[in-house]
């Protein structure tokens, strides 16, 4: 068995197995779940609890009032007892004691055929007796069906149908009876009954869990609905775009990524929109840039092939001139080659800058020299006009290989009277110097202007192989200016030639330089 790499299979990728909407629907089945347990915790589990637990409060709440009242105004006593019969469905009475004997000041019956107005006179000695025991408060309670407890409390010489009234009283209700003591600012004393009826809440319950299981099965039903409707305006825009995206990585760039639905998914789409436009503009250029690389290479290997070839064959043909074209062709490929290295060094940002003050205007001067000997023999004019000598702190390399790019391709594309104009101007309102290379030729549309920093980008889409450069001068002038986090730019009419510029900032000060104004 081979151990190539190459060679063994693709594994298959890796799909989650849950969709959208299976998800969407467990997290909303899980919050329902959820809601639905605390509902019936509180509202069926602890529904005993918090009736006893209220009917409690309230009679302590009424047992608080009554005795405050006693103590600062006895007087007011059946008005209380009115207040917190009729708010909470308490029973009441308050005796005051004379000696051995009772006197009821006030008294309030809501349930009808309360405890506390049966009660027998002994029952009523025995729950004061334990609320004295019990420090001036005692509670009891009576359960349903206790035939003791009636006797006790009713007496052997009730009413003949106390059994009846029993029953009405206990009806399957818990009785809760509350004995105070209290004693007013004349020292007497009062002895306070309060009655509350615990009523049996099993008959509620069931109806609350009938109604807790259907609310159940709707709200899941809902969940359920609910995580459809979500996942469908959710997962179907993104299986779309996902199926586009397939479509994109297989080079069809005219991919539809255009959906409807919720916010992000539709900046989704957009961004997806927007790559693929660039994918397909940047696939454009790298095929462009091939072809033109390709027939860059082609003519001077052509030309090199050819003059070769003629100089080995026939007698006589090795020449000086052959072997300066083909020393020519030669320097042509070299210079491409170096070109795209740099660019290439330039977009990987591994070219660092190098910044050291230097003489721009000197530098300038310096390449001006070199277009002179390069341009008498085809009749070609560099000027260089400027008014004072300028530093600047850049990288001196760069810099001079912007003005050599510049001025390659103003001799490129100037026109009949082969007149390249470089201008230096100084602009005092901002401390910066301009450079400026100026040609006669047809001029750029302003719709063209943006594209004319591209690789290898032509106006009339007809490639002719430079006079001086490689096609690529413009796109490392770009590359090397925004390094410099420098402005640059290009001003261009039809049929009145163009201006390519770019500024740097002056190293010192310069009084006597003639200034622009910005604006201009």
């Amino acid at each position: 068995m081979s151990n190539n790499p190459m060679h063994e299979p693709k594994k298959a990728a890796r799909r989650p197995g849950v969709s959208i909407s299976a998800k969407l629907f467990g997290f909303l089945a899980f919050f329902t779940l959820f809601i639905l347990i605390v509902v019936w915790i509180f509202q069926i589990g602890l529904l005993n609890y918090f009736y006893r637990e209220t009917k409690y409060r309230e009679l302590d709440m009424a047992d608080y009032a009554l005795l405050h009242t006693v103590r600062d105004n006895p007087q007011e006593l059946p008005d209380v007892v009115e207040e917190f019969g009729r708010e909470y469905d308490i029973c009441s009475r308050v005796f005051r004691i004379r000696g051995d004997r009772l006197y009821q000041v006030a008294s309030m019956e809501v349930l009808g055929d309360c405890l506390i107005h049966r009660v027998s006179e002994k029952f009523l000695t025995y729950l004061y007796n334990k609320a004295v025991e019990g420090g001036g408060v005692y509670t009891h309670q009576i359960r349903p069906g206790d035939t003791e407890e009636m006797n006790m409390w009713m007496g052997e010489n009730g009413p003949p149908d106390r059994e009846h009234t029993w029953g009405k009283i206990s009806r399957n209700s818990v009785n809760t009876v509350h004995v105070r003591l209290a004693t007013d600012p004349d020292g007497a004393e009062y002895i306070i009954l309060l009655n509350s009826e615990l009523m049996p809440l099993s008959s509620m319950v069931d109806t609350l869990e009938t109604q807790f299981w259907m609310i159940a099965v709707i709200l899941l039903i809902g969940a359920m609905i609910l995580a459809f409707l979500i996942s469908k305006n959710i997962s179907v825009p993104i299986q779309k775009m996902n199926s586009a995206a397939k479509r994109l990585a297989q080079g069809e760039y005219d991919a539809d990524f255009e959906v409807t639905g919720y916010r992000e998914v539709m900046e989704l789409s957009e961004s997806l929109t927007h790559a693929s436009e660039e994918l397909s503009k940047n696939d454009n250029l790298q095929k462009e840039l091939i072809a033109n690389i390709s027939h860059d290479l082609r003519t001077p290997l052509t030309m090199i092939i050819g003059y070769s070839e003629v100089m080995r064959d026939l007698p006589g043909e090795n020449t000086p001139e052959n072997v300066q074209v083909i020393i020519d062709e030669t320097q042509r490929l070299s210079n491409l080659v170096n070109d795209l290295m740099d660019l290439s060094k330039l977009q990987a940002g591994t070219r660092r800058l190098d910044l050291t003050p230097f003489d721009l205007t000197g530098v300038v001067q310096r390449v001006m020299e070199r277009y002179e000997k390069l341009t008498q023999k085809d009749g070609y004019r560099v000027e260089f006009s400027y008014d004072t000598q300028v530093d600047v702190l850049a990288d001196q390399t760069m810099i001079l290989q912007v003005v050599y790019n510049l001025i390659n391709n103003a001799i490129n594309y100037t026109g009949d009277d082969k007149l390249v104009r470089v201008t230096q101007t100084v602009i005092r309102e901002t401390g910066r110097v301009r450079i400026s290379v100026t040609d006669s030729g047809a001029g750029i549309p302003a719709d063209q202007i943006p594209l004319i920093w591209d690789r290898y980008y032509k106006i009339d889409k007809v490639h002719r192989r430079a006079m001086v450069g490689t096609g690529l001068g413009l796109a490392i002038v770009k590359q090397i200016l925004e390094q410099h986090n420098t402005t640059y730019g290009v001003e261009s009419k039809l049929g009145a030639g163009s201006t390519f510029w770019f500024e740097l900032s002056i190293l010192g000060k310069n009084t006597n330089a003639p200034v622009i104004s910005e604006k201009n």
